[in-house]
This record gives structure tokens, C-alpha cells and sequence, in this order.
């Protein structure tokens, strides 16, 4: 506004004082607004500062872990052989394992999943041990058991024409196996200045005693076990002649002499005892006394029934299929079943879960420090009609 129009509005002059007001009013409305614009870009530079700074740290927070993965060392595996070594549980606890197999912690009392890569190694070592579950079905569960629905009736059928009307077939019979499993534990132990020697491998070594331990006890339980607070081996389930089979049993084939072959002819009567459905993934169970005899046996053509591997690794083979040296399998003798024959992927389902606890115990055996490692573990016949048994009797 125009002095002009300040002077016709007002009637007269206008004052100085009003004029210095009006100025300073003006000047505090900028002073505002550029007050408000440099705050607004500090706010925007702070902003920029924190986020670098969360960025530092976290490389920082980084450097330690890509530190161990550079030196071939995981987390969790330097912090697993801490435990080892000294009970030093701290990084344990801190830890959040990744995977399926290492998805709990477990409390210092209850012992401590193992590192993955030492998992590995007693798995591996398991799987190529001489043992059943080398040619078992093998399944990883979470539960305390597994179980297991199996229809080994016929559905039964009918022939339909245009007429006439259709008829009812049978119906089928489903079983339940419950396979239940059970702890299975090692106790290794070791000096505590043995634990002190860096240059010692302390996972390499724990890995290796549980493994030993835990396949040996296996092996024995997938062929004799009971099912007491063990596997139930498939040997110990009732056998009867294969003429006269029944689900529930394992059917055999006589050899025709007591404690003997009665020729190469016990074997072919043994292969085709077992279904064809079954034959292709078959394969025979002996222990090495029995090897020895079975490789002395010849056709009528004079033509060894037994040849060795082509390649090394490769199993031995009888009459074309696989042959398993398990030495838990009984010696020939009158009545032993000593060889078994069949589809052990169909016949025979280990059960076990994932994981392998180990718990550190300084107290109970000074000097030495026990290191208790358990697992869990089962076994049961699922198809009767997959395994066949020699007898080594007349009948």
C-alpha cells in the first residue's frame, strides 16, 4: 500500500513508527521461512549422517563373521569347538541356527545341537558303514514315532458287460506300523590338556568316536534288536516256510540240509521266492563267514555264482544283485537264517530324527571330560512280503 492511500485512508500522514513496524514485520516473516528451510535440510543431513553410521556398524558387526567364513571357520562352529574345549557355552547361546536340522537351541543342561558340518560327518560315515540302513528306506522325522499305513490285500476287480449289473469287489486291509524311536547315545571322553592343544581337532575326533559307536550299535539293532528301548532288527520278526506265508512274517526257503547248501539251486530258490515286483531292487544280506562259503558255490555249468565289483566301491555281486556284508547277520548253522534276500527299501524303514545333541561333562570322570552325544533313532519291518530268509535246515 502506496503512502498515497495510507494518507486517503487514514486522513493524514503516515507515521514513521508504523512504517518501522511494517518493516520489521515483513523481516521476521522471511527470517521465519529461511529458518524454517535450513532446519529442514539439517534434519535431512542428520538423517543422511545416521544412516551412514547404522551402515558402518553393521559392516562392522560383519567383519568378525566374514572374517571366520574367509579362515574356513563358520560361527557356529567356532563357538561349538569353545564348548568343547572349555565349556564355554556363551557363543552357543547367542546363536540362531538356520535350517531345518538346527532350528532349536537347546539349554546348556540339555546339551547342544552340533555344528552342521560335523553332523555331516557322522551322517556320512552312518550311511556308509555296512549296515541295513545302507539299502533301508530312510526317513527324517520331528515326532517321537513314524507311522506307517500299508494295504497289502488286493482291491479285487470284476469283469463288467453291458447287461449285467456290476458287482461289489472285496475290500482292502489297511495296517498301521508304528515305528517308535529311541535315544541312542555315546560317551566318548578326553584329557582336558588334550582339549588345551590348539593343534588338536576336537570335532574331528568327536565326530569320528560317535560315529564308530553309533553305527556299530545301528547296524546290530536293524538285524537282532529286540524293540526294548531299541529298534526292532528284522530278524527277530517270527519266519515261517514261504509256502505257507502270512503278513507278519518273514517267509523262508530251506536249503534242504541241515547246516548246509544243498547246492547252487538254494540260492535260485531263494531269488525267486521273492516277488517280481521286488526283485530289481533287491539284494542280498550275509555276514563274511557266509561270503566265504557262498563264493565256493559254482552253477552246473561250472560257473561261479559270485563276481566281485567292476569298478572299486562298487558291491560284490550274487547271481546279479548286491550283496551287503553285515557281520551282525547269524554264521551257517543247522536252522540259522543266515542270508537274507530282498527289497530293503520296501522291506525295511529307519525312522530318525535330524539332529545330534552333544552335552559336555567336566565332573564325573576328572581328568577326563565326557562328552555325552545322543540321537534319536528306529526300525521296523514294513513289508513282510519284501525280505525272503534262507534257512539252513531240511524243512
Amino acid at each position: 500500500m502506496s503512502k498515497t492511500e495510507a494518507q486517503s485512508r487514514t486522513g493524514g500522514d503516515v507515521s514513521p513508527v508504523h512504517e518501522v513496524k511494517s518493516a520489521v514485520a515483513g523481516f521476521m516473516t522471511e527470517f521465519k521461512g529461511f529458518r524454517a528451510e535450513i532446519e529442514n535440510r539439517l534434519q535431512q543431513q542428520d538423517d543422511k549422517m545416521t544412516k551412514f553410521e547404522r551402515k558402518s556398524m553393521g559392516a562392522a558387526a560383519a567383519r568378525p563373521v566374514l572374517a571366520a567364513a574367509d579362515a574356513g571357520e563358520a560361527p557356529h562352529q567356532k563357538a561349538f569347538d569353545a564348548y568343547l574345549r572349555s565349556g564355554d557355552d556363551d557363543g552357543l547361546r547367542g546363536l540362531e541356527l538356520e535350517g531345518k536340522a538346527m532350528s532349536t537351541a537347546v539349554a546348556g543342561d540339555g546339551g547342544y545341537l552340533v555344528d552342521p558340518q560335523t553332523a555331516e560327518s557322522v551322517k556320512s560315515v552312518l550311511a556308509s558303514t555296512a549296515s541295513i540302513r545302507a539299502i533301508a528306506n530312510v526317513v527324517q522325522v520331528e515326532a517321537t514315532s513314524f507311522d506307517m499305513l500299508i494295504d497289502h490285500t488286493d482291491v479285487g476287480h470284476g469283469w463288467a458287460t453291458e447287461s449285467d449289473p456290476t458287482t461289489e469287489t472285496g475290500t482292502p486291509t489297511i495296517d498301521r506300523i508304528t515305528i517308535p524311536l529311541h535315544e541312542l547315545s555315546a560317551l566318548p571322553k578326553a584329557s582336558q590338556r588334550l582339549l588345551d592343544d590348539s593343534a588338536f581337532d576336537i570335532e574331528g575326533w568327536l565326530a569320528g568316536r560317535i560315529a564308530d559307536k553309533f553305527a556299530r550299535a545301528e547296524a546290530d539293532a536293524f538285524i537282532n534288536g529286540d524293540g526294548v528301548d531299541k529298534p526292532t532288527g528284522f530278524m527277530t520278526h517270527p519266519s515261517v516256510d514261504n509256502y505257507v506265508w502270512t503278513w507278519g512274517n518273514l517267509g523262508y526257503v530251506p536249503t534242504g540240509v541241515d547246516g548246509d547248501f544243498g547246492g547252487a539251486e538254494a540260492i535260485i530258490d531263494l531269488v525267486y521266492a521273492l516277488g517280481a515286483q521286488y526283485r530289481a531292487n533287491a539284494a542280498f544280506v550275509m555276514n563274511s563267514k557266509t561270503a566265504g562259503a557262498v563264493r565256493k558255490l559254482k552253477d552246473n555249468d561250472g560257473r561261479f555264482l559270485w563276481s566281485d565289483g567292476l569298478a572299486a566301491g562298487e558291491p560284490a555281486r550274487l547271481m546279479g544283485y548286491p550283496v551287503l556284508i553285515a557281520e551282525d547277520m547269524p554264521d551257517i548253522a543247522t536252522g540259522a537264517d543266515a542270508i537274507a534276500f530282498g527289497d530293503f527299501n520296501a522291506g525295511y524303514t529307519v525312522a530318525e530324527r535330524p539332529d545330534l545333541r552333544v552335552l559336555r561333562d567336566p565332573f564325573s570322570a576328572k581328568p577326563h571330560v565326557l562328552f555325552y552325544a545322543t540321537k534319536r533313532v528306529g526300525g521296523d519291518v514294513s513289508d513282510f512280503a519284501a525280505i525272503k530268509l534262507l534257512k539252513f535246515a531240511t524243512s
